[in-house]
């Protein structure tokens, strides 16, 4: 079907046709039709077909059903239509924590035919002038909390024409604009083709890389790891920390939920310890968080009863998975942890294991609608046991936003997601480490976060990140950045006894050469290592 975009600036920055990935639909439910807007079939199908009075997402002080966040969404597509003159194609930057008012701006944004451009709350007015520069983003809808950098930001960017606040109570702010509004609107025909979201990845490098999805991306996203792999029904609460400016946040708190009939609880403040007093408040079943939170709320109450008897589905992904982290959690809490590999270019999780088929140190199998190999540098598939890089098809691919590196990460077709994987005899994938954070020391390839696993099976480590260093006999030598429990002390006898243990547990060659204590560890808004913060003098 011909675009319901008027604004072509998204569509004619994709890629060129053949930097494009392959795609694959071959699943029943992956057949989609021509015109699709995803906004209608998430939020909209529910009231239409009278579970309008079901609830839908959950804050403190706050409950919406279907049909009460459907009003909301409504209301602020029209302000985005009939006062900010937005047209279908425009791209609008969000941002806000996860809150109700973020969801229902999110859900506006695609019904009015818009692009929606999530942020990182806690980014500062240069990273959201890249972001706005290089999207062209001419509207934005802001939480007024956050308002100080957007204002920095906005001034300088001639591109950002309309630009509303809300939870303002002021005369000019999203909600009195919303209450001029009715709560019926029609959302635009939009192709299954059409760009419906852009997210940009952190951008390690300096430059942000931005990945663009169609509105079949993201109802294939829903079609393929959830009914596979979690599982979810209708009667389930989700929770967790992921920002929805994250895809894993997108899709695990928002997109997942509502395709299934499911309710949401969304909250601002997802420190661990807060993470779990919402899980008992809300009796939340399905919970999203990364790696490092599940460690250290498992490690807070792991001498205590269990507090949250609702949970009964833990998923995991953005990092690695330690073995010793799923099973602190499992004999903690008693639930088997569902890990996944994902990444922002493919929207979610393509390849997982459910807690029946979960492996310890395995991240799991394709995902029913991908296919996945291991490759060796010259793009020849590797056999069973050598490591490479992994290599992705399915019904979402890598859409790079104008950008030069769509090149490296497309090559004939498959998706190239920068992981070194290896992958066992039974088809199970084993993480080794991104391709470019391999370790190398003396012909040796040795993986950091197998060291780190080791490491995290200490008595006396809280946390630790693994990176290869320059060594003038090895090339380079493995070092490990050590955050201790408070009942262990930083000295050289603690370093050589964290040095015999990892020997002891995997070959000697592996161990780390030098140890160094940190307070703490350099992570992003969603709890991933920043190991090249590590590398940093």
């Amino acid at each position: 079907m011909p675009s319901a975009h008027l604004d072509t600036f998204a569509h004619d920055h994709l890629p060129p046709p053949e930097q494009l990935p392959e795609m694959l639909f071959e699943l029943p439910a992956l057949q989609f039709p021509a015109q699709l807007n995803c906004a209608t079939e998430l939020l909209d199908r529910h009231v239409a077909e009278g579970r309008g009075d079901r609830l839908c997402i959950q804050a403190p002080g706050l409950r919406w059903s279907y049909a009460e966040l459907q009003a909301q969404a409504n209301r602020i597509a029209h302000v985005l239509v009939q006062e900010m003159g937005l047209v279908p194609g425009n791209r609008v930057l969000l941002r806000s924590p996860n809150n109700p008012m973020l969801a229902a701006c999110w859900f506006a944004v695609v019904k009015a035919g818009g692009i929606a451009v999530g942020s990182m709350p806690l980014l500062r007015a240069k990273e959201l002038k890249q972001i706005i520069d290089k999207a062209q983003i001419s509207h934005a809808l802001c939480d007024l909390r956050l308002a100080d950098e957007m204002k920095r930001a906005a001034a300088d960017c001639p591109t950002l024409q309309q630009l509303r606040y809300f939870h303002d109570d002021g005369a000019d702010g999203l909600e009195a604009a919303m209450a001029r509004q009715p709560t019926r609107f029609d959302n635009v025909d939009t192709a299954a083709d059409d760009i419906c979201l852009m997210a940009f990845t952190s951008g390690t490098t300096g430059q942000p890389k931005g990945t663009m999805h169609f509105h079949r991306d993201v109802m294939a996203a829903c079609a393929c790891w959830p009914p596979h792999v979690l599982r979810p029904v209708a009667e389930d609460i989700f929770i967790g920390s992921p920002p929805l400016a994250f895809t894993f946040g997108l899709g695990g708190l928002l997109l997942f939920p509502l395709s299934v009939g499911a309710s949401t609880v969304l909250v601002e403040r997802v420190s661990p310890p807060e993470l779990m007093a919402a899980v008992q408040q809300f009796g939340a079943t399905v919970m999203f968080t990364a790696p490092t939170s599940y460690r250290a709320i498992a490690l807070s109450l792991r001498d205590q009863p269990w507090p949250a008897s609702t949970l009964r589905k833990c998923v995991s992904a953005g990092e690695a998975l330690p073995a010793a982290t799923r099973t602190l959690w499992r004999e903690t809490s008693g639930v088997e942890i569902i890990d996944g590999i994902g990444s922002t270019e493919l929207l979610h999780i393509f390849i997982s294991a459910d807690e029946k088929d979960a492996r310890p140190g395995a991240t799991g199998k394709a995902v029913p609608g991908y296919v996945a190999c291991v490759m060796d540098a010259a793009g020849r598939p590797l056999p069973a046991g050598e490591i490479g890089a992994l290599a992705v098809k399915g019904p979402t691919g890598c859409k790079y936003l104008s950008d030069a590196r769509q090149a490296q990460y497309v090559r004939d077709g498959w998706n190239m997601t920068g992981d070194a994987y290896l992958v066992d005899a039974d088809g199970y994938y084993h993480y080794q480490s991104r391709t470019d954070d391999m370790i190398i020391s003396a012909g040796y390839n040795i993986g950091g976060p197998e060291v780190e696993d080791v490491l995290l099976r200490h008595p006396d480590v809280a946390e630790c990140g693994v990176i290869g260093v320059p060594d003038a006999e090895r090339g380079q030598i493995v070092k490990a950045f050590v955050v201790l429990k408070p009942t262990a002390q930083p000295t050289p006898a603690t370093a050589a006894a964290l040095q015999d243990y990892v020997k002891q547990a995997i070959a000697p060659y592996k161990y780390p050469r030098a140890i160094e204590f940190r307070d703490r560890l350099p992570r992003t808004e969603t709890g991933k290592l920043q190991r090249f913060k590590l590398r940093e003098p």
